[in-house]
């Protein structure tokens, strides 16, 4: 199944627009004034390169701040601007060119100062370049430079530590080896739970987190046990995170695993999982009431586990 890479990320910068500048680029969004922040319209922009109709992904009218220390209350100080975020999935040659004709298509259209910004996802080492431009011996005519977050470039431990959902949605899309998958999913469950946020929202980063990092049944069966070795108080939120997620029906089999395409299958997993949650709950002395409630099993079925762990 493809991946619609463009909607989950251009989604996930809308809901968060703030978080987002406050998590790449805090001296910028120090300055920017967030009661003003509007999407506009999706920008077709039809012949840029090859003779091809290009989308600018997401093109947002907010205020700045002209100087650091201005009363944010004064509209004289302040100036419109447009702000391009561009998400990329995959390595495209031309990119600096087209980042650059979309500048100057916004900037024909709206006549405000254009701040381009890139978020590169793709797994190329290389280094993605800033810039665009066409210089003579005699004249440098233009240089054109843009923001560019390279993910894949940056150290998923850096951001573990944070409170800002961006990060945990994008721990999935940064730079880890094999071996640190369980490792990542296991902050990511941590900070879900630090975050506390809307079950909209936390269905948003989560889905964003699953699409690009899906654990296999041992990886599970190996995070449920890194899980267990946890403080008692960190591992009982982990769990009633994960029961409200499963409670959505984005569980994906913790442990069992749940075979995807097969309804019979993923509820059978989601049970079992719950079942598991739940006894281990019960083994850490939880009242029965409490976990009937976080589970939503039945009260026979609570007292049935109960029995079984004694």
């Amino acid at each position: 199944m493809s991946i619609d890479h463009d909607r989950l990320f251009k989604e996930l910068l809308q809901t968060f627009f703030k978080e987002f500048m406050e998590l790449f680029f805090p001296k910028v969004s120090a300055i920017i004034d967030y009661s003003h922040v509007k999407f506009l319209s999706e920008e077709l922009f039809s012949g840029l390169v090859g003779g091809t109709t290009e989308r600018a992904d997401l093109v947002v009218e907010t205020l700045l701040l002209e100087e650091e220390g201005t009363e944010a209350t004064e509209p004289e100080h302040k100036a419109l601007i447009i702000i391009h975020l561009e998400p990329q999935s995959y390595f495209q040659e031309d990119f600096p060119e087209r980042m650059f004709l979309y500048s100057g298509k916004l900037y024909e259209k709206y006549r405000r100062r254009i701040l381009p910004i890139a978020v590169f996802s793709h797994s190329r080492q290389l280094k993605e370049p800033p810039r665009f431009g066409w210089a003579f011996p005699f004249l440098k005519v233009v240089t054109f430079r843009y923001y560019a977050i390279q993910l894949r470039k940056k150290s998923w431990r850096r951001f573990v530590k944070t409170d800002n959902p961006v990060a945990a949605a994008l721990l999935s899309s940064m730079g880890y080896n094999k071996k640190e998958r369980v490792a990542v999913k296991f902050e990511f469950l941590r900070m879900m739970t630090r975050l506390r946020l809307d079950p909209a929202r936390m269905r948003l980063l989560t889905v964003f987190f699953e699409t690009y990092l899906q654990l296999t049944n041992s990886e599970n069966e190996r995070l449920l046990k890194k899980i267990d070795r946890t403080n008692h108080k960190e591992e009982a939120a982990i769990m009633e995170w994960m029961t409200s997620w499963e409670k959505m029906g984005l569980e994906k089999g913790l442990k069992q695993g749940v075979e995807q395409g097969r309804e019979e299958g993923r509820e059978e997993g989601i049970l079992k999982s719950k079942e598991e949650i739940a006894a281990k709950m019960l083994a850490k002395g939880l009242d029965p009431a409490m976990v009937e409630e976080m589970t939503g099993l039945s009260a026979d079925r609570i007292n049935k586990l109960k029995e079984s762990v004694h």
